[in-house]
């Protein structure tokens, strides 16, 4: 496992200190938790799916890619920025 350093503001670091005892589990386990359920995935996990979708389209990858790239830059763009 890799390390992280993040800086919270002490109430945000609280309310997931919280959030992690109400869990009985680690902060960097429910943060973990939550970045699979965000989609946030590894590049082989992403071409793993792509691919398996890939076998079930009659689109060309070059279609498929392009498609995926649009249909990610229209989520991004419906949602607000949070930083």
């Amino acid at each position: 496992m890799s390390r992280l350093t993040i800086t919270l503001s002490e109430p945000r670091y609280r309310a997931l200190k919280e959030a992690a005892a109400r869990r009985g589990k680690a902060i960097g386990v429910l943060i973990d938790e939550s970045l699979e359920f965000y989609g946030i995935k590894t590049r082989e996990d992403a071409l793993d799916i792509f691919a398996r979708a890939g076998q079930h389209s009659s689109l060309r990858p070059e279609e498929a890619q392009e498609l995926a790239t649009q249909e990610v830059r229209a989520h991004r763009n419906e949602k607000p920025s949070r930083h």
